[in-house]
């Protein structure tokens, strides 16, 4: 008799002890659970044997990205309901481990070597499974150092420009849109952030702006269009490189944008009289926040402004023991790190800017991702065939993972606007905000 599935779920339940919120079926063919709730496909033993070798966030994330395991249903409910069990969430924002780290502390205790003996033996005999290839490589260096960046940045945004193509949409921008109105497309939502960035810089012709970590060239060539500005982009990413100058090139600026394949730290000829940054600060690292800050702050003129656009979390209790969640470092941002939006704001401000504005736009990137899940699934076959099965369901999960935490104030996103004041102490800002 085929029971693979209830065995799993009074396994779950017992080292759980809470009811198992989705149902499952197993490798057999067999189901259970509760009939109204999304599908929590076994496709394969090697998936339990995932969990148990590796249990919690990382197994979940392997079993995934192989293809052992799936959803059936609506991704965002299920992943809603598991969230609990993968990790818990304390009051002060910091996750512990969840139901899974339970469930192995239970299966540890020596009054519960019956149940651990039973998962074992559904989960079938071998050796812990090998990761998925689309985990990252050990990188070699410092961290944050520029070597070690360049490869990390290559993990994540080297896939292939016909993959993001496909994700992004037209537009091309890999960040926060924003969503005037509830009907507003994403190249719309994605213009309209452009713009914002833009007028909050206020931009003029001929002035010299910078775009740190400029992906595919959508920013430059915005301000170079719409306000005639001289743009310099740099990314760590050829393949970003080379999509951006072919952009530069058919839109008739390669005589007002430069590309270039360079490290923030070996910018030299400032300076500019402005400098965006979209997206870019969540790869600097932690412990060199303070140089990036500084060495951004001496590329401006006085008078020049930044706009800092970032992702942040919430604080720690205690911000020494932040570390990054094992499936973004291993599958999605390699090394990447993440800050509180006033961590953000000191770097800045101990650099010697004057922050003047910042506008929060969590939702706004809540309904960012899930129109690029939408494109993904649109366009699935596609993306399965530029990038591999197990890459797009990391982008796939990622993606609606990530929309739910915006969602749920679990990570917030934030534009900082700040100024290099003139040796006077003025900072050429208007005393009302000329932006929606």
């Amino acid at each position: 008799m085929a029971d693979a599935a209830r065995r799993m779920r009074d396994l779950a339940e017992k080292a759980l002890r809470e009811p198992f919120p989705l149902r499952i079926r197993a490798w057999d063919g067999s189901e259970a659970g509760p009939p109204d709730a999304p599908m929590l496909v076994m496709r394969r033993r090697r998936a339990l044997r995932r969990l148990l070798w590796k249990p919690g966030e990382l197994g979940l994330a392997r079993a995934w990205v192989a293809g052992d395991l799936d959803i059936e249903g609506d991704l965002y409910e299920a992943l809603d309901l598991i969230a609990g069990i993968v990790w818990d969430t304390d009051e002060d924002g910091a996750p512990h481990p969840g139901g899974f780290r339970r469930a192995v502390d239970l299966l540890r205790n020596p009054h519960t070597y019956r149940l651990a003996r039973e998962a074992l033996v559904l989960a079938g005999p071998g050796l812990p499974p090998s990761p998925p290839p689309e985990e990252a490589r050990r990188r070699f260096g410092p961290l944050h150092s520029p070597g070690r960046d360049k490869q990390a940045i290559s993990h994540h945004y080297d896939v292939g420009n016909d993959f993001y193509e496909r994700v992004l949409g037209p537009s091309m921008v890999y960040s926060c849109a924003y969503w005037e109105h509830p009907e507003t497309t994403l190249e719309e939502a994605q213009y309209a952030k452009l713009d914002l960035v833009c007028r909050k810089l206020a931009l003029r012709p001929d002035q010299t702006l910078l775009d740190v970590g400029c992906g595919w060239g959508s920013m430059v060539l915005h301000a170079a269009e719409h306000y005639g500005v001289r743009a310099v982009g740099i990314t760590l990413s050829t393949e970003q490189a080379a999509y951006a100058r072919k952009r530069v090139a058919e839109a008739g600026l390669t005589d007002r944008i430069d590309i270039r394949v360079q490290d923030y730290r070996a910018v030299a000829d400032g300076p500019y009289d402005a400098i965006s940054s979209i997206g870019m600060a969540e790869h600097v690292g932690r412990d060199l926040y303070r140089e990036y800050a500084a060495h951004l702050y001496g590329l401006l003129r006085p008078g020049g402004r930044l706009l800092n656009h970032q992702i942040a979390r919430r604080p720690w209790a205690d911000e020494e023991a932040y570390h990054v969640d094992e499936f973004i470092d291993r599958y999605v941002f390699p090394d990447g790190e993440l800050a509180p939006v006033g961590s953000t704001v000191s770097r800045l401000e101990e650099a010697g800017f004057e922050v003047r504005d910042v506008e929060a736009l969590r939702e706004h990137y809540a309904l960012t991702l899930r129109a690029w899940v939408r494109n993904l699934e649109d366009h699935w076959q596609e993306a399965v065939r530029l990038a591999g099965a197990g890459r797009a369901r990391v982008w796939r999960l990622y993606m609606a993972a990530s929309a739910l935490s915006f969602e749920q104030n679990r990570i917030g996103v934030n534009q900082v606007l700040a100024v290099r004041t003139r040796p006077s102490g003025a900072a050429g800002m208007p005393p009302a905000r000329p932006w929606p």
